[in-house]
């Protein structure tokens, strides 16, 4: 589990500092502000520690590193990654399981990360990035881009949920605590997704009837996504999932659908970072914290670089998303008392 994170000088994160994080965490704020970016930094680092010594891997935690932060974030060099006219490099400091994991370095760096420091024990656990755009669809073709042509364009996130999507299912049954959520996930969409290995494209099969993946709705293919992983058990209890967006294409009675099987899922241990634009989901992770007693940290980006903290236990947070929601009541009621 990620406890804390503290940046400095980390693309559009000039300084950043979220302690106390819990097992549902939501990063709200305007275009721009760096909501992705963020996750993209601590999905990063999560994997490294995640591959660090699995199997008869030989790299350093310094050569994983860099590779993934290199094909997440896509520049022509890593120290291209630090915060333009900062005055010192880029520091990033975690702690992961109760263990420190750190690293830095200057905005000269190539490919080679010479300060890093890890007292994390090797994870076992798999973490995974759901991008706001499914996968399905383009499932072939981020693999070819990546594997064969080797270049830019589907970044490590994408990547490595088609990867993830492809694991085979392990023999045994499913893990137990995820039973009910994955039934909560196949009731909400009627159905589930299946790989053919003949045609290699992804279907929806609902009852006996297939459908090509290309014709079925944008979110029924996001929330299949996150059955499939807990299908084939590359998710884990001990997973952080990095979730960008889990409002877009789902109505709104589906998102809180969808986050009520989140909260399900992070009372069996999986960690979820969240992304979001919507007062929805907002309002849906308030009400989850209420109704369970439970501390769900919100990390509010400013557009300008600064930011604040907050905790939906203890309320609702006053944010952009609900100050919008508001503003347009009041403007509705103006036009009301006026005709």
């Amino acid at each position: 589990m990620l406890n804390s994170v503290l940046l400095k000088n980390f693309g559009p994160l000039e300084e950043l500092t979220w302690s106390g994080l819990g097992t549902i965490n939501l990063v709200i704020g305007r275009n721009g502000s760096g909501k992705t970016f963020l996750l993209k930094a601590l999905y990063s680092a999560i994997r490294t520690l995640e591959e660090y010594r699995r199997g008869n891997d030989i790299r350093s935690a310094a050569d994983i590193l860099v590779e993934k932060l290199y094909w997440t974030f896509q520049p022509d060099k890593v120290g291209d990654l630090v915060t333009k006219g900062a005055d010192g490099g880029l520091r990033c400091q975690l702690t992961v399981d109760g263990r420190d994991f750190s690293y830095q370095f200057g905005k000269d760096t190539t490919r080679q990360i010479a300060t890093l420091e890890n007292h994390v024990q090797p994870r076992s656990s798999n973490s995974v990035f759901l991008p706001a755009k499914e996968v399905l669809s383009l499932h072939q073709v981020i693999l070819k881009s990546r594997e064969q042509d080797k270049v830019f364009g589907f970044d490590d996130t994408y990547f490595d949920l088609a990867k993830a999507l492809q694991t085979p299912a392990m023999r045994g049954k499913n893990f137990k605590a995820f039973a009910k959520s994955r039934s909560n996930l196949e009731e909400m969409f009627g159905g589930t997704v299946v790989y053919d290995q003949t045609t290699k494209q992804w279907q929806f099969q609902q009852g006996r009837q297939k459908f090509p993946i290309g014709v079925t709705a944008e979110g029924i293919k996001k929330i299949a996504i996150l059955d499939t992983l807990l299908s084939n058990r590359y998710l884990s209890p001990d997973s952080v999932v990095f979730f960008d967006e889990p409002e877009s294409a789902l109505h709104p009675a589906a998102i809180a659908q969808l986050l009520g099987i989140v909260g399900l899922l992070a009372n069996k241990g999986i960690q979820f970072f969240l992304a979001s634009h919507s007062y929805f989901v907002v309002k849906k992770l308030y009400l989850l914290a209420q109704e369970q007693g439970l501390s769900i940290p919100v990390l509010l980006l400013d557009a300008d670089g600064g930011y604040t903290t907050a905790d939906l236990k203890g309320g609702m947070v006053s944010n952009p998303i609900v100050d919008e929601s508001i503003r347009l009541y009041e403007q509705e009621v103006e036009l009301a008392l006026g005709q």
